[in-house]
């Protein structure tokens, strides 16, 4: 019996001894803030109006597919969560949380979001937030993670919906718009987790998963980084291109795609642990910096 299955036995019928904050770690709320911050973005972006408690509705119902995602991920990868030391805490590897408690949270919360969805905003939105669960879960978690080190690059796209859902619960609809917002998440995710996994490397081996660090090298990983980088810092720029923003989010943009390109060559020339560290450390900056600028540049024009 593999140690997947006997992490599954061995879980299925414990009695939880779960807090509430165990619960809520189940709902990955770091990941969920980042998000709703895109979402929220993509919302206030977006042509038109939309009723203030429509627009609450919405955020909160991709907030709880956000968490009911992370929740569906603990629950399916408890056994490679019980191998890293980075996830061991988690509360379902750690046995706080039985893993059929873990699934049925995770399900009700998804199906609860995408009906409210549904029935208060509209059924674009809620589309758009079944199909970002059901990429995450089955097509991430279940497929790709396992099985490619292309995992977090085709991956990413689950990341990347939650601006398209942001604009569609306004407008009903997607848009070039709402599709560059996509792209710029879908391709700041490989050099953001990339760059992550050069300093946990040893963990994502002794869980057996296949990232790219551990299957094609430290040196191809870096390599990979600096060319995503290239792609993402023209890409950062193309809302103002197009006449999405103004002149103030241009600047910002271009001056935070040459930081980000500065950082992402230190790391493929150097290879050295602290590059990478800060390299992580900035994409976060940089992702929301560019979030942030968007809606403030509309409100300055």
């Amino acid at each position: 019996m593999n140690d997947r299955a006997l992490t599954m036995e061995h879980t299925a019928d414990e009695a939880s001894i779960a807090s509430a904050a165990d619960f809520l770690a189940l709902l990955k709320p770091r990941v969920m803030s980042l998000v709703v911050f895109t979402a929220l973005v993509g919302l206030l972006l977006a042509p038109g109006e939309i009723h203030p408690v429509i627009a609450f509705t919405a955020i909160m119902c991709i907030a709880v597919g956000a968490g009911a995602s992370g929740c569906l991920n603990m629950w399916y990868d408890a056994d490679i969560d019980a191998r890293m030391r980075r996830t061991r805490g988690r509360p379902v590897p750690a046995g706080r949380i039985s893993r059929g408690e873990a699934l049925g949270f995770g399900a009700t919360l998804s199906v609860a979001s995408v009906v409210m969805m549904g029935l208060v905003v509209n059924l674009v939105a809620a589309g758009l937030l079944a199909l970002t669960i059901a990429y995450y879960l089955f097509i991430y978690t279940m497929w790709l993670k396992r099985r490619t080190p292309q995992n977090i690059v085709i991956g990413g796209a689950a990341g990347a919906f939650p601006p398209m859902i942001g604009w569609a619960a306004v407008t009903g609809s997607v848009s070039v718009e709402s599709l560059i917002l996509f792209a710029i998440i879908f391709f700041w995710t490989p050099p953001h987790f990339w760059a992550l996994s050069l300093f946990i490397s040893d963990d994502y081996k002794a869980a057996g998963v296949p990232m790219l660090p551990v299957v094609a090298g430290p040196l191809e990983t870096r390599r990979q980084i600096f060319f995503y980088s290239l792609l993402l810092a023209p890409l950062g720029v193309a809302p103002f291109a197009i006449g999405m923003s103004g002149l103030l989010y241009g600047i910002g943009a271009a001056l935070l795609g040459v930081a980000f390109l500065a950082l992402a060559a230190r790391v493929w020339r150097r290879g050295e642990t602290m590059d990478a560290r800060r390299l992580f450390l900035f994409s976060i900056v940089y992702l929301a910096a560019l979030f942030l600028l968007l809606p403030l540049d509309k409100a300055l024009s």
